[in-house]
């Protein structure tokens, strides 16, 4: 995969982006179901593969964009997928977005405490900044920085994913984005463990750390839970709380790219109402909670569509186009990780 980071002198021709839906289009539904049945083979390839050891670190949306990915530039899209994939990638992947507030409750910031929440908050904001800053400084487009700065600050692919219904920024820049991302959460689940005794950190204070630093929800259990069940519980509890900033990041960066938008082409910036969607599966799940058995279930379904929706953005990608993007956007990212991870520190060691 790192290949793809370099340029390349010759590069083949790539399809046509896919369509946009806005509410209201006509659909044929073979058309939709061909492409979005295509996207679940490969989604239900990705979670067979995590079975295999050696990929279980790895969440199934991260492997469903690598198979997708994998199936387009080695056999191919074929082109009656397409209406299918563009459906997933927007209308599927927004529904599963949402289905993540249910994840969540409002009673998780309780158990992190006010020093854990700013800890998250200081993190995160301090980390798009930095990253924002330093994609200036080395140049790399504004919309890619904001998904790099978005993935490693909030929660890695769902972040990436969700801030990109207003970025709106190409495909092959969602996928370069999620590709640096998980290559940074995978070299903290190797080097975090190794660095509690060395660092004198409690296990209340590693997951914290961990829950605050590490990018993928995955990521976090399996770094977490190296240094013992105290440290996985708060690393997950506090991974948990950092995800429920990716509503108010979204309709800040919504408001953002209006106000730099002007008045002609206000329509291509779309109110995220999903979002909305997210926070009311919040409070739901809060007041209502599931029984454990429903709740699984969720969380299956919900990983699956997700899951789904990324193997349509895989299907759309070419290696040429994320080759062309060079290797600047990973520098970016392995700064704002590194930056993530020493202010976390700091601020745990401080205030945890």
């Amino acid at each position: 995969m790192l290949a793809c980071f370099f340029p390349k002198a010759a590069m083949s021709d790539s399809p046509a982006p896919a369509p946009e839906f806005a509410p209201g289009d006509a659909i044929a539904p073979l058309s939709v179901a061909f492409g979005v049945g295509l996207c679940a083979v490969v989604a239900a390839g990705a979670f067979l593969l995590r079975a295999i050891p050696g990929f279980s670190a790895l969440s199934p949306l991260i492997l469903s964009i690598m198979l997708g990915m994998t199936f387009h530039n080695l056999i191919g899209t074929p082109a009656a997928a397409r209406i299918g994939t563009a459906f997933a990638m927007r209308r599927i992947l927004r529904f599963g977005v949402m289905l993540l507030g249910f994840q969540l409750t409002v009673r998780q910031i309780g158990d992190v405490g006010l020093g854990g929440v700013a800890i998250i908050a200081v993190s995160l904001l301090a980390c798009f900044a930095f990253t924002t800053v330093a994609g200036r400084l080395l140049k790399v487009e504004r919309k890619l920085t904001e998904l790099i700065a978005a993935g490693t600050s909030i929660c890695g692919a769902s972040a990436i994913v969700a801030t990109n219904t207003v970025t709106k920024a190409p495909d092959e820049d969602v996928a370069y984005a999620m590709v640096c991302v998980t290559l940074f959460g995978t070299i903290a689940m190797f080097v975090y463990p190794l660095l509690p005794a060395l660092l004198d950190l409690s296990p209340h204070r590693f997951g914290l750390w961990t829950g605050a630093s590490v990018h993928e929800v995955a990521q976090v259990v399996a770094t977490a839970y190296q240094d013992g069940k105290e440290a996985g519980d708060y690393g997950t509890i506090t991974k948990l709380t950092r995800v429920m900033f990716l509503a108010p990041m979204v309709l800040a960066l919504g408001s953002l790219t209006r106000k730099r938008t002007d008045t002609a082409a206000l329509v291509s910036v779309p109110m995220p109402y999903f979002i909305l969607g997210f926070l009311a599966a919040v409070l739901v799940n809060s007041t209502f909670p599931l029984p454990p058995i429903p709740k699984a279930a969720m969380v299956t379904v919900t990983n699956f569509l997700l899951a789904l929706a990324l193997a349509a953005l895989g299907l759309a990608t070419d290696f040429a186009k994320l080759r062309a993007k060079g290797i600047r956007p990973l520098l970016l990212c392995g700064a704002a990780s590194v930056f993530l991870a020493e202010l976390s520190f700091a601020l745990v060691k401080a205030l945890g």
